[in-house]
C-alpha cells in the first residue's frame, strides 16, 4: 500500500533575498508530487545534502561566478541520493549517486550529471566532503597554487573546516610546516592533535598578528585563504618573498552589504608574491583525479575528516546561517533521508 508521504516531494525555495545574515525566514518549504523521469532523467531520494559557504553568493541578486538563485526557485546544493526511478539506461532503482542538486527530498536530474557510488567502503556522506567538492578544492589550491615544499611554512585559514583540514594535511604530506588558523580552543586542539598540524592559532586571539608571528618564526611561504578580514591582514604582513597565496574563499565578508576596503597590495610587487583565485569547477577532471588519489587514504584512515550533521531538510536554512557564522565543526551536512549504507 502506497502512503501519501511516498508521493510528496518537499522543496525549500528562496522566499526573499537576505539583507546581511540569512535567516530561515528568507526561505519557505513547498510540497508537490514526486515527478516521473523523462527519457534520460533520473529521480533520486535525497540522503545527504551539502551545506557550503559559497551558497551565500547565490542569494545575491547580482550574479557572481555562478547564476543567482531566483525568488521562488529551489535552493541549490549538491546531494547524495538513492535512485527511485530512472529514464536513463545507466541507472536503476536502488543505485546510489552523487551530483543531483537542490534542497529537496526528491530531485530530477539528467543522468549525465550523476556519478554512481559504491554502497560499501567509505561512508556515502564523504562524497560531499573529503571526497567531494571541498576535498577537490583543497587538492587544486595546494597542488596548483600553494605548491608547498619541504621545510617551508604554509598557513591555512578555517583550518578545521572541510576544505582547510584537507589542504593542511596535503601540505604536511609534502613536507611543509603547517600552521592552521581556527576559531576557538576546541577547534585548534583538534587541528593539532587529530590533523597533525604543527601549530594552530585562534583567530579570536587578542593579538592575532603576534600569535601568528610566534607560530611562524621564519615567515610564511604559502597561504591557503578561506576567510579574509583580520586573518588575511595578519598573514599578508608576514608573507615571505615569492610566497604563493591560493584565494579560495572570503567567508568573513559573505554577509556584508558592501565589501570592506581591501588591504594595500603594494607589497605584492616588492615581495613578488603570487596571488591567485580559483574555482574548483574550472577543471571538472580534478574531482576524478582527487577521488582516485584520496579514496585509499580515507579508507585506511590516513586522511582525517570530521562531519557536522544537522537532521532534517527543514533545518537546512538554519544550517546555512550557522556555517557563515563559523558555528559548524567540520564538513556541514543535512541528513534528509535514511542512508541505505
Amino acid at each position: 500500500m502506497t502512503r501519501a508521504a511516498d508521493t510528496i516531494r518537499r522543496s525549500i525555495v528562496l522566499k526573499r533575498r537576505p539583507a546581511g545574515e540569512p535567516s530561515p525566514a528568507d526561505f519557505e518549504q513547498i510540497e508537490d508530487a514526486i515527478p516521473a523521469p523523462a527519457a534520460g532523467e533520473v529521480v533520486t531520494r535525497t540522503i545527504w545534502l551539502s551545506i557550503d559557504p559559497y551558497m551565500r553568493g547565490r542569494l545575491r541578486e547580482e550574479q557572481t561566478y555562478a547564476v543567482a538563485i531566483q525568488l521562488g526557485e529551489v535552493m541549490t546544493g549538491e546531494t547524495v541520493g538513492e535512485v527511485i526511478a530512472s529514464g536513463h539506461p545507466n541507472f536503476a532503482a536502488g543505485d546510489v549517486v552523487v551530483g543531483a542538486r537542490g534542497w529537496q527530498s526528491h530531485t530530477v536530474s539528467q543522468g549525465e550529471a550523476l556519478t554512481k557510488l559504491p554502497r560499501h567502503g567509505v561512508p556515502l556522506s564523504a562524497y560531499l566532503g573529503v571526497l567531494g567538492m571541498p576535498g577537490a578544492t583543497a587538492y587544486a589550491g595546494v597542488s596548483e597554487i600553494c605548491k608547498p615544499l619541504k621545510g617551508e611554512t604554509m598557513v591555512v585559514s578555517a583550518a578545521s573546516g572541510a576544505v582547510g583540514s584537507v589542504a593542511g594535511q596535503l601540505a604536511k604530506r609534502a613536507g611543509a610546516r603547517v600552521v592552521g588558523v581556527a576559531g576557538g580552543s576546541e577547534k585548534c586542539l583538534w587541528v593539532q592533535d587529530s590533523l597533525g598540524f604543527d601549530d594552530c592559532v585562534d583567530h579570536r586571539s587578542l593579538d592575532l598578528p603576534r600569535e601568528l608571528r610566534a607560530a611562524c618564526p621564519n615567515g610564511i611561504d604559502a597561504y591557503f585563504e578561506n576567510v579574509g578580514g583580520a586573518v588575511q591582514a595578519a598573514v599578508f604582513d608576514q608573507l615571505n618573498p615569492f610566497a604563493r597565496v591560493a584565494m579560495c574563499g572570503m567567508v568573513s565578508q559573505y554577509n556584508a552589504e558592501a565589501l570592506p576596503p581591501g588591504p594595500n597590495l603594494g607589497f605584492v610587487v616588492g615581495k613578488r608574491v603570487l596571488i591567485q583565485g580559483f574555482i574548483v569547477s574550472d577543471k571538472p577532471e580534478r574531482m576524478t583525479d582527487w577521488r582516485r588519489i584520496a579514496a585509499p587514504w580515507v579508507a585506511d584512515g590516513s586522511l582525517i575528516y570530521r562531519e557536522d550533521v544537522v537532521e532534517g531538510l527543514e533545518n537546512a536554512p538554519e544550517a546555512l546561517t550557522g556555517i557563515l557564522a563559523g558555528r559548524n565543526f567540520g564538513k556541514l551536512l543535512v541528513r534528509v533521508g535514511p542512508d541505505p549504507a
